[in-house]
């Protein structure tokens, strides 16, 4: 199986992004399956109904989000009627939507995708170790679905890299998202896990982390800002990663970064 993952959308200049080089990737790349983590696009936090659909009437199969699931409190019971996207697994029970999708491509082959949140550095969670451990038993790889993916929304690359050692020969893939910055790390892991720490985010680059610069500097030089954050919005560069797996195993083989737009150093 083909998959083509893109990293944390931000704001309008990644939304762009993302519409403008996706044809082309998908022409290059031919992917079975293109998930996207959306949960920065609506103006830098959350996500919203119309951006979603945007991104479906494009081509994205799944979307994924992280810690700012629930910004954009509109999606709230968008996200209850919309299997396509998907939240953190380990948020507390009762929280709206789910943590994973089962999806079938049309030929018949199936991928399990899962979105989940890391704990150090960030907001206080379930364990992310116990809710995928419980999830591959349900799911083993090669025999109910021909290939797996978890999106892992960190902070802490020893938190993402501990995950994908965890779950090394019982997924497909583990990529980290959620810092922005794409790592120089993509390999596969001794049993047959591709893994990459954090998969970049697609947005504008000239900027802090997807925002404009100025506030990031008051507060990190002064220690106050009367302002808020403001996302940047020159031209995006799409960051994502593209991972080839076994249907018979549903192990990879082959991880590669995918780049294409301004500022960064183009791949594929």
């Amino acid at each position: 199986m083909r998959i083509l993952f893109i990293g944390d959308v931000v704001a309008r200049s990644g939304r762009e992004a993302l519409l403008n080089f996706l044809p082309d990737l998908e022409n290059k790349l031919t992917p079975d399956v293109i998930i996207v983590n959306g949960e920065n696009a609506a103006h830098g936090i959350g996500i919203n109904e119309k951006i979603c659909i945007e991104m479906f009437d494009a081509g994205v199969d799944i979307i994924t989000l992280g810690n700012h699931s629930w910004d954009q409190r509109e999606v709230i019971p968008y996200i209850q009627r919309e299997p396509r996207l998907i939240r953190p697994i380990n948020y507390p029970a009762g929280t709206p939507g789910n943590g994973h999708i089962v999806h079938t491509l049309r030929d018949g082959r199936k991928i399990l995708v899962v979105n989940a949140m890391a704990r150090l550095f960030m907001d206080p969670m379930d364990d992310p170790f116990a809710a995928m451990a419980q999830l591959v038993e349900k799911y083993p790889l090669g025999k109910s679905v021909q290939a797996s993916f978890l999106d892992f929304h960190g902070e802490a690359s020893s938190e993402k890299m501990a995950m994908g050692h965890y779950l090394d020969g019982k997924l497909s893939a583990v990529v980290g998202t959620h810092t922005h910055i794409p790592t120089a790390d993509a390999q596969i892991l001794p049993k047959g896990t591709a893994y990459q720490t954090d998969a970049g985010m697609t947005g504008d680059y000239n900027s802090v982390i997807g925002m404009r610069t100025e506030v990031p500097i008051q507060r990190f030089t002064r220690k106050f800002s009367i302002e808020k954050l403001s996302p940047a919005e020159g031209e995006g560069c799409v960051c994502g990663i593209f991972v080839e797996t076994d249907d018979k195993t549903g192990l990879a083989k082959d991880i590669s970064p995918v780049r294409r737009g301004a500022r960064l150093i183009n791949t594929h």
